[in-house]
Formats: structure tokens, sequence, C-alpha cells
């Protein structure tokens, strides 16, 4: 069965990239996203930024998914926008998996979110249809 393919913006994503190249894939076809990580049962897994520094966004994503998580309790939120007048950050969910990054002010939000889900999406193991 040939892997399944995503076109963005004339680069092609892969199916079941690794994190690290689908941060690499990311950060080229996104040019708003200035700092961004790959987060796997808490632990960063591949980011644009120093160690240190991914511990901390791995921590913080999570942190701010659980708190989005509480207000309703019903169902996983599975992507959270935040803005501040130095900036935004985005964060999206698949199971165990975030992808978080960090933009300037005023990104266009709905693209942010696309590029993030592609590359969260370039993540996943290939499924088999149900």
């Amino acid at each position: 069965m040939p892997s399944a393919r995503w076109f963005a913006y004339g680069g092609v994503w892969s199916a079941a990239m690794d994190a690290h190249a689908a941060l690499d894939k990311l950060t080229e076809v996104s040019q708003q996203i200035e700092d961004a990580v790959v987060v796997e049962g808490g632990e960063a897994l591949a980011s644009t930024v120093d160690p240190e520094r991914a511990a901390r966004f791995a921590e913080l994503a999570a942190r701010i998914l659980a708190v989005a998580d509480a207000i309703d309790g019903s169902t996983p939120v599975l992507q959270v926008e935040a803005a501040t007048e130095e900036g935004s950050v985005f964060l999206v969910r698949e199971g165990d998996t975030i992808v978080a990054a960090t933009t300037a002010p005023t990104p266009v939000i709905g693209l942010v979110m696309y590029d993030l889900r592609t590359c969260l999406r370039a993540l996943a193991p290939e499924r088999e249809p149900a």
C-alpha cells in the first residue's frame, strides 16, 4: 500500500515522518512560525530551540491543554491559540502527541493551525481505515 502524502505550498509531507524532519518541514513551509516543539508523553521529541527551553515549552504546552480540558471535561481540547501583544502560541494535539509553536503578533491563525495540523498528521503512523 503506498504511503499517504500531504501537499503544502509546493512541498510534500510524507506520512510517518520523524519529529525532526516534520519540524524542519514545518519551519520551511510556515514562515510565520518562530519556535516549535513536538511533544509526546510530556517529553520534547524535537524542537527549534535549545533542550532546556524545549523541555519548558513542552511542559507549558501540556499544562495549557490540561487547563483547557478541565473547562468542559467531556472531550479533550484538540487545539488552542493564545495571543499577546508580543506574539501568539499555538497548540494542536492528537492522542498523546502535541505540536506547539510561537509566532510574531497578528499571524494568519487559520494558516498556522493548518500547518501545525499537517505537521501532526505527518508524525502519526499510518492507520488502517476502520
